[in-house]
C-alpha cells in the first residue's frame, strides 16, 4: 500500500569507514559479508527493521573491535578540523539544492542530517553527500591521504549503506532534531553548533 502522506524532511545517518561492520553482534544492513577479511568474525547480521537504534543492544564488544583490527585499513576517526570540513562539505551541498538544514552533528565516526524533503531519493542524496567531502583531500587532512589505493587514489572515507528515516509529523521531525542535537552528548561530547543549520518551521 501506497503512503500516501506529505513526506517534511528525512534523518540521514551513515558511518566513516569501519564504523558498523556487515557482522555486527548489534545487527547490520548488510545481508552479506563481502571482505573476506572479516568474515571469519561471522556472517551478516541483517536487520530488516532500522528505524530504531540498535546502538546499546547488548554484544560481545571485545569481538566487534578485533574485528575492525583486521579491516585493510585502520577505521575512521574524524578530527575536529575534519568534521568541520565535512560539515561545510554538507552545507554547500545543500545550498545548492536548496535543502534546508534543520540538524547537523558530525561525530568522530559517523554523521547525523535532519534536512527538508525534496526530489532527491535518500540513497542517491547521502551519496552526493559523501562526495561532497572531497573537501577534506582538497584541504589535505583526508583519513587515507597517505593510504593510495591501487590506482592512485585516495579511498573512500566512508563505509557502504546508511540509515534514513522518512518524516511525515512536526512533532516526529522536533524529536527527530533533538535527538541528532543531543546525540554527542551521549559521548561525552558538547552539542554542535553550524551556521548554516536553520530552525524548523511547520
Amino acid at each position: 500500500m501506497t503512503d500516501t502522506r506529505t513526506m517534511l524532511g528525512v534523518h540521514l545517518c551513515w558511518g566513516a569507514y569501519g564504523f558498523w561492520l556487515p557482522n555486527d553482534p548489534r545487527g547490520s544492513g548488510s545481508t552479506e559479508v563481502w571482505a573476506p577479511e572479516l568474515r571469519p568474525f561471522g556472517p551478516a547480521t541483517f536487520v530488516e527493521d532500522r528505524a530504531k537504534s540498535r546502538g546499546r543492544v547488548p554484544h560481545d564488544r571485545k569481538k566487534r573491535l578485533e574485528a575492525k583490527k583486521h579491516l585493510l585499513r585502520p577505521a575512521v576517526l574524524f578530527t575536529g578540523i575534519q568534521a568541520r570540513a565535512c560539515a561545510r562539505g554538507f552545507a554547500h551541498l545543500l545550498a545548492e539544492v536548496q535543502i534546508p538544514i534543520w540538524a547537523c552533528t558530525v561525530l568522530p565516526d559517523h554523521v547525523h542530517l535532519v534536512v527538508g524533503s525534496s526530489a532527491i531519493p535518500a540513497t542517491i542524496l547521502t551519496s552526493r553527500l559523501e562526495h561532497s567531502t572531497r573537501r577534506l583531500k582538497e584541504e589535505g587532512i583526508h583519513p587515507f591521504q597517505q593510504l593510495l589505493d591501487e590506482d592512485g587514489q585516495v579511498p573512500k572515507c566512508w563505509q557502504r549503506g546508511g540509515w534514513t528515516v522518512y518524516l511525515f509529523d512536526d512533532q516526529r521531525v522536533r524529536q527527530t532534531i533533538r535527538y541528532v542535537e543531543d546525540n554527542p552528548l551521549k559521548e561525552g561530547k558538547k552539542k554542535q553548533n553550524w551556521s548554516f543549520v536553520t530552525p524548523f518551521e511547520s
